[in-house]
């Protein structure tokens, strides 16, 4: 082991490794089994002792080679002479029970993650050591049992002594046994040259003495203890003791000096040169022990500089660290602030793009509302001269056809101005007159001008004529005023259900023909009931077109899009939609007539309207919401209009039907119902007033009677009981839903009708 093997004992008896530096290790812990104390008490101390500076800790357990299996009987067959996948299984099955052994260890250490390793071999320690040097291991620790590791001779032969004299010198390699620790380590204070030859020359000096003096110095200190890591990390408790030890035992060598002599000396002159050769020699062991002391005293001051100075190199080491870092987090924070820089220079020459693109569109918007301004000044220069699309009447022709405008003559007044009824040429006509501070409705009356005169339907009010300079236009007179008198039953008496639903389709046909003008559609923007006009025989045409607009680039009905224009209608048959993003589609004026339709079936205000509608068909009770004033309403053809107003009333256009496909077919059906309800009434007006059914009011073809002992025709009464459960004349509940023919009443009624 030589002078390499050193030993430190704590004051409360184990061991301690010298104080590591303070960089992270990898330690590894040999052990042997759980049955003895020696692994237990290495594990121990290495938790306890170097955990704390460990970065990664392995557990190593040394497996003999299997050479042989053991039978039930006690005897062992080679492996050789054995299958290769029993071998394997056996082999496998003993390293299984091998990492059983980890299990206790594992368990000691709770607070850091252990990697184990199973090692097989013969030969533990060349099997250690090759583990060792591949591994990387900085620290190994061993367990003993034994206390004779702590002798100054120890044995070659056991595993750690082969490991401590084995080790490479950057492993430290501890033997952990029950008295203490033995710690193999290089170190840096092994006597120099100049120190090996001052104790050479001391020796030399009292070499003629060297039987005596060497039995007297046997119990001189081991000067070993120089290389001590007590003494070479500054412990000066052990030095003064074996400076003291040495003292002592020189005063006993010089004190009896006829021990030398040993009554051999024959002569007085023989023992004075003796005692003189031993004053010289006691003085010149004093100077050496003065010289030996002074070395010592240098080599603690050595020893304190170079402590002073790593200290120094660890904390300049620190700061050359920490300025490492800051450098980087420079240089990070540098590269983001260019990356930065580079995303901002590119999002500077997309927005200068989107800027030319952005003045590039300005300019042509503003040419394309210079070119419409331009045309539309073309309109207004035409109709401001003479247009071959309508009569153009002079000042004098409207004064005397309203008799200079007398308060006689006035049948209606607006915001815009008032409208008086006339004849020109004999015929009954209505005069609309601006009002002369109306300035803002001159671009909307310029507009009705132009609408009008392109348009021809029986279903739009008819312009006969217009002066432009006077701000005056004239319609065609419709004898029954507007819709809006009979709705709200002024002066009026009510209209029956099937002018009702005439007057639907009529107001239906017009829109369509506006929708579909060419080259592009018309939407009015304000239909309401005061803009529904009826003539004599309450055939319904929509007028006051002044609002409209001609749609030159429609918005699909799939794309919300927001425009900044001036809302323009009324607020109560305003569409949503468009209230909300100044988008106008044709589907716009469908709202409108959603509340017309759901306004003629209940006769109110249409605040509210929708709502109240949607809650009587969800609880069956829509007889309840319609007018009263017509008591022979057709309460499934009056269902269905509602059903198609309220789909007319969404919120947005994409949910709405379609005008052509869906309202008009249904419309068209329910005028036709009216039509042949209004023949049936004229040429049945004298039947009996049990051949009618109570649901549709006319006469029976097929009565059959229900629960509630009422007869109906059959399709009215199975329609009814498929959706109520209520007699349609009593309101009761109906027991059942059984309908029986009556056919006693229909042989009547064919009597009666043969009769006719």
């Amino acid at each position: 082991m030589g002078s390499t093997m050193k030993v430190k004992v704590d004051g409360d008896g184990n061991g301690a490794p010298p104080s590591a530096a303070a960089a992270m290790v990898n330690v590894a812990v040999a052990v042997k089994s759980t049955e003895g104390k020696g692994s237990q008490r290495a594990v121990r101390w290495a938790i306890e002792k170097l955990l704390p500076k460990a970065r990664r800790i392995f557990l190593i357990h040394v497996m003999p080679t299997i050479t042989a299996i053991p039978t039930p009987s006690g005897e062992s067959i080679p492996v050789n002479e054995l299958d290769d996948n029993v071998v394997e299984m056996y082999v496998e099955d003993m390293r299984a029970k091998c990492k059983e052994i980890f299990i206790l260890f594992k368990n000691l250490c709770k607070r850091k993650s252990v990697e184990i390793v199973v090692l097989e071999g013969d030969n533990p320690a060349t099997l250690l050591l090759q583990y060792v040097m591949q591994a990387g291991i900085n620290t190994l620790v061993l367990g003993s049992s034994s206390p004779s590791y702590f002798s100054r001779r120890q044995k070659d032969s056991g595993v750690p002594s082969v490991i401590l004299k084995h080790a490479p010198e950057s492993c430290d390699v501890y033997v952990v046994s029950s008295n203490g620790l033995v710690k193999d380590s290089l170190s840096p204070l092994l006597p120099t040259e100049t120190e090996v030859s001052t104790i050479n020359q001391q020796e030399s000096n009292v070499s003629y003495a060297a039987m005596e003096f060497n039995r007297r110095a046997a119990s001189l200190p081991d000067f070993t203890h120089l290389n001590s890591p007590a003494f070479a990390h500054g412990n000066s408790s052990i030095h003064i003791r074996s400076q003291q030890r040495y003292k002592q035992n020189v005063e006993e060598f010089t004190a009896g000096p006829e021990v030398v002599n040993g009554g051999h000396s024959s002569t007085c002159s023989e023992q004075s040169d003796i005692q003189a050769e031993m004053e010289r020699m006691r003085l010149e062991l004093q100077n050496t022990i003065a010289m030996y002391n002074q070395t010592c005293e240098h080599l603690i001051h050595a020893q304190n500089k170079v402590q002073l100075l790593s200290s120094e190199c660890l904390e300049e080491a620190r700061r050359v660290n920490a300025a490492q870092k800051r450098e980087e987090n420079l240089r990070k924070t540098a590269a983001e602030a260019k990356k930065k820089h580079v995303e901002m220079e590119k999002e500077v020459k997309i927005a200068r793009k989107l800027l030319a693109e952005e003045a590039c569109e300005r300019q042509i918007a503003e040419l394309k509302a210079l070119q419409r301004s331009l045309e539309k000044q073309k309109v207004v220069d035409a109709l401001m001269s003479c247009d071959g699309r309508y009569r153009r009447l002079t000042r004098e022709e409207i004064e005397v056809a309203t008799d200079f405008f007398s308060d006689s003559k006035m049948i209606g007044e607006g915001g815009y101005g008032k409208v008086y009824k006339g004849n020109l040429d004999h015929t009954p006509v209505a005069i609309k007159i601006l009002h002369p501070d109306a300035s803002q409705k001159k671009e909307e009356f310029l507009r009705e001008v132009e609408v009008l005169s392109q348009l021809h339907h029986p279903n739009i009010v008819l312009l006969l004529g217009a002066s432009p300079e006077n701000g005056c236009l004239v319609y065609e007179y419709m004898e029954n005023g507007s819709l809006e008198d009979y709705i709200f039953q002024g002066k009026n008496r009510p209209l029956p259900w099937f002018v009702r639903f005439r007057i639907l389709f009529e107001v239906a046909c017009g829109l369509a023909f506006l929708h579909n003008s060419k080259p592009e559609p018309i939407v009015h923007r304000d239909l309401k009931p005061g803009n529904i006009l009826l003539d004599k025989s309450y055939a319904s045409k929509i007028g006051d077109v002044g609002l409209a607009k001609i749609m030159s680039d429609i918005v699909p009905e799939s794309i919300t899009e927001y425009r900044d224009s001036i809302i323009a209608g009324t607020l109560a048959y305003m569409d949503p939609e468009y209230q909300r993003t100044g988008t106008l589609r044709p589907k716009s004026d469908l709202y409108a007539f959603g509340i017309i339709a759901l306004q003629l079936l209940a006769a109110c205000h249409p605040n509210g309207l929708i709502m109240k509608f949607e809650k009587a068909i969800v609880s069956n009770s829509l007889a309840d919401v319609l007018d009263k004033s017509v008591v022979d309403w057709p309460l499934i053809e009056a269902e269905e209009l509602a059903k198609m107003a309220l789909q007319c009333c969404k919120l947005r256009c994409r949910d709405r039907p379609d005008l052509e496909t869906e309202v008009l077919p249904l419309l068209k059906k329910l005028s036709e119902f009216a039509e042949m309800h209004v023949k049936s009434e004229k040429n049945l007006i004298q039947a009996p007033s049990q051949y009618f059914c109570p649901i549709l009011q006319e006469v029976m073809e097929n009565p059959h009677i229900a629960a509630d002992g009422f007869s109906y025709e059959h399709r009215a009464i199975k329609a009814w009981v498929d959706r109520h459960n209520v007699s349609p004349v009593t309101k009761q509940r109906l027991q059942h839903k059984m309908l029986t023919p009556n056919h006693t009443l229909r042989l009547a009624i064919q009597d009666w009708k043969s009769h006719l």
